[in-house]
């Protein structure tokens, strides 16, 4: 495969951790709430959990597209 292509499939890989990074803040910020507005003890502390564990795949998905990108980077330059 030539670097031109693997630069497309890294960006590729980037855009999909960057959506899936996107729904993991969404739905952190659904159980951040819902850990705020609920009567039951805990089922808030159980939304707070869910919420900081959101939080850490948005962080892993962040890494993962930034590392993307930066493979397609090096695919480009190569190419010039």
């Amino acid at each position: 495969m030539s670097d031109e292509t693997n630069a497309v499939g890294n960006v590729v890989d980037a855009a999909k951790n960057k959506v899936n990074e996107l729904a993991d803040r969404a739905r952190a910020a659904g159980h951040e709430v819902a850990s705020q507005v609920g009567n039951n003890p805990l089922d808030n502390a159980a939304d707070k959990a869910m919420a900081a564990e959101d939080h850490l795949k948005a962080d892993v998905h962040h890494a993962e597209a930034n590392a993307s990108m930066g493979e397609a980077k090096k695919d480009v330059s190569r190419d010039s």
